[in-house]
C-alpha cells in the first residue's frame, strides 16, 4: 500500500516513517505538514492509506476527512488524544491510535487497513439471480448468490460477507437489496440483510450465521418469524 503521513509535529513523522519501515508491502510515499498540503498532494498521487493526524493549524485531520468525502483512502487517526474517537469512527476510519504508538499497535491498524484496502470494491451487478458481479480493484468478479451470508451497511459502503472473505461495495444497502432475489434474503435490521437459508439459529434477538452474530430490529422481528418455517 502506498502510504501518507500527515502531521505538523516533524518528530511524529519521524516516528510514524520508523514504525513503517519495519512492516512489509507499506510504501511511504510522502509526507506532510498540514492537511491541506496533503489534500492538494492526493489530487496528483494515488494514496492507498493515510496516517492521518487530528489536531493540526488550519484544517484539521477530521475536516480533511470530510472534504475528501468518498474519493477519500482508508484512513488511520493518529493522535495524542482520545477526545475525537466517537467523531472519528463516525467517519468509519480503519483505526484510531494514540501517539505514542506500539509496533504491535501499529502492525495490527495496518492489517486491519490493508483488510479494507484489499476488499475495497465499486459496483455489485446481478446476473440471472445466481451471481452478482463485484468491480475489485477495476476488475469484475464473480460471486455466487448461494455463498453469500450477510450484508452489512458501513457508512457510504456495505460489507459483502462470504465464507473466505468480504467485499465492501461503494453503494447503499437499499440499492444492494433491490438487486439480490427478495426470496431468499430479507432485510432483519437497518444495517444488514441476511441469506436466508444461512441461518443457523436465532437466540435473544442475534441471528448466528457461521460464528457471525447478525442483530434482528424489533421492527423486523414479526417479518422474519414469518419468512422462517417453524414448527
Amino acid at each position: 500500500m502506498n502510504c501518507l503521513i500527515v502531521d505538523d509535529n516533524k518528530m511524529a513523522r519521524t516516528a510514524m516513517k520508523q514504525l513503517a519501515s519495519h512492516v512489509e508491502h507499506l510504501n511511504v510515499l510522502s509526507e506532510c505538514a498540514s492537511a491541506i498540503e496533503a489534500y492538494n498532494l492526493l489530487q496528483k498521487e494515488k494514496i492507498d492509506l493515510l496516517l492521518l493526524d487530528i489536531e493540526m493549524p488550519g484544517m484539521s485531520g477530521i475536516e480533511l476527512t470530510r472534504n475528501l468525502g468518498k474519493k477519500a483512502p482508508v484512513i488511520i487517526f493518529t493522535t495524542v488524544k482520545k477526545d475525537y474517537a466517537v467523531e472519528a469512527f463516525e467517519l468509519n476510519v480503519a483505526d484510531y491510535l494514540i501517539k505514542p504508538v506500539s509496533p504491535a499497535r501499529f502492525i495490527q491498524a495496518i492489517e486491519r487497513a490493508r483488510e479494507i484496502h484489499e476488499g475495497q470494491s465499486q459496483d455489485l451487478q446481478v446476473s440471472d439471480n445466481e451471481f452478482v458481479f463485484i468491480r475489485d480493484n477495476g476488475v469484475l468478479k464473480r460471486v455466487k448468490i448461494d455463498e453469500i451470508l450477510f450484508l452489512e451497511a458501513m457508512g457510504d459502503y456495505v460489507k459483502l460477507h462470504t465464507p473466505q472473505k468480504y467485499y465492501a461495495i461503494h453503494t447503499t444497502l437499499k440499492a444492494v437489496e433491490e438487486k439480490l432475489p427478495p426470496g431468499r434474503f430479507m432485510r432483519v435490521h437497518r444495517s444488514y440483510i441476511v441469506a436466508l437459508d444461512k441461518i443457523e439459529a436465532i437466540e435473544d434477538g442475534t441471528i448466528v450465521i457461521m460464528k457471525n452474530a447478525v442483530p434482528v430490529a424489533d421492527a423486523y422481528r414479526s417479518a422474519l418469524n414469518g419468512r422462517l418455517n417453524l414448527l
